[in-house]
C-alpha cells in the first residue's frame, strides 16, 4: 500500500486533571495541520574550514505549530475560546487513524480562533496552537 487515508484523525484535547488526564476529540475537525517542526542551523564556518564552505551544527529545534479548520458550530466550539486566556500551555493529542494509532501528544497554547461565514457556504473556523516543549511520538 502507498499511502493512507487521512479521515478519523482526531486532535484531541486534555482536561488537566491529574492523575488520569481525559482528553476529548474536537467535534466537526476538517483538516489537521502540523506541527511543523523546524531546526536552527548555527554557522561555525572559520578560516580554516575546508574548501571554502560553510559548516554547520544543529541548533534549537522549534516544535512549530498545529492548525486545524473546523465546521464551525458556535454552540460546541466557542467554549474553545476560553482556552485564548490560558497562560499555561494546556495537553493536546493528535490520533493518526493508522493500525497503530499513532499519537502525538504534545503541550501547546492556543494562538489562534478565527471564524468565516461566507455568504455561500458553511461557517468554519480555524483553531491554531503554539507546541511547547517536545511532542511525544508513540
Amino acid at each position: 500500500m502507498a499511502g493512507l487515508d487521512g479521515k478519523g484523525t482526531a486532535l484531541k484535547r486534555g482536561d488537566g486533571t491529574t492523575p488520569g488526564e481525559v482528553f476529548t476529540a474536537i467535534a466537526s475537525v476538517t483538516n489537521v495541520s502540523g506541527p511543523g517542526l523546524s531546526r536552527d542551523a548555527y554557522d561555525v564556518t572559520a578560516h580554516d574550514s575546508p574548501d571554502k564552505h560553510r559548516e554547520f551544527i544543529g541548533g534549537l529545534i522549534d516544535p512549530g505549530e498545529v492548525s486545524i479548520d473546523v465546521n464551525y458550530r458556535p454552540a460546541v466550539h466557542d467554549a474553545l475560546i476560553a482556552d485564548l486566556e490560558d497562560d499555561d500551555p494546556r495537553n493536546y493529542q493528535i490520533v493518526f487513524p493508522d493500525v497503530g494509532q499513532t499519537t502525538w501528544s504534545f503541550k501547546a497554547v492556543m494562538t489562534g480562533f478565527e471564524p468565516s461565514a461566507p455568504h455561500d457556504d458553511k461557517l468554519t473556523a480555524t483553531l491554531t496552537f503554539k507546541v511547547s516543549g517536545k511532542p511525544a511520538i508513540t
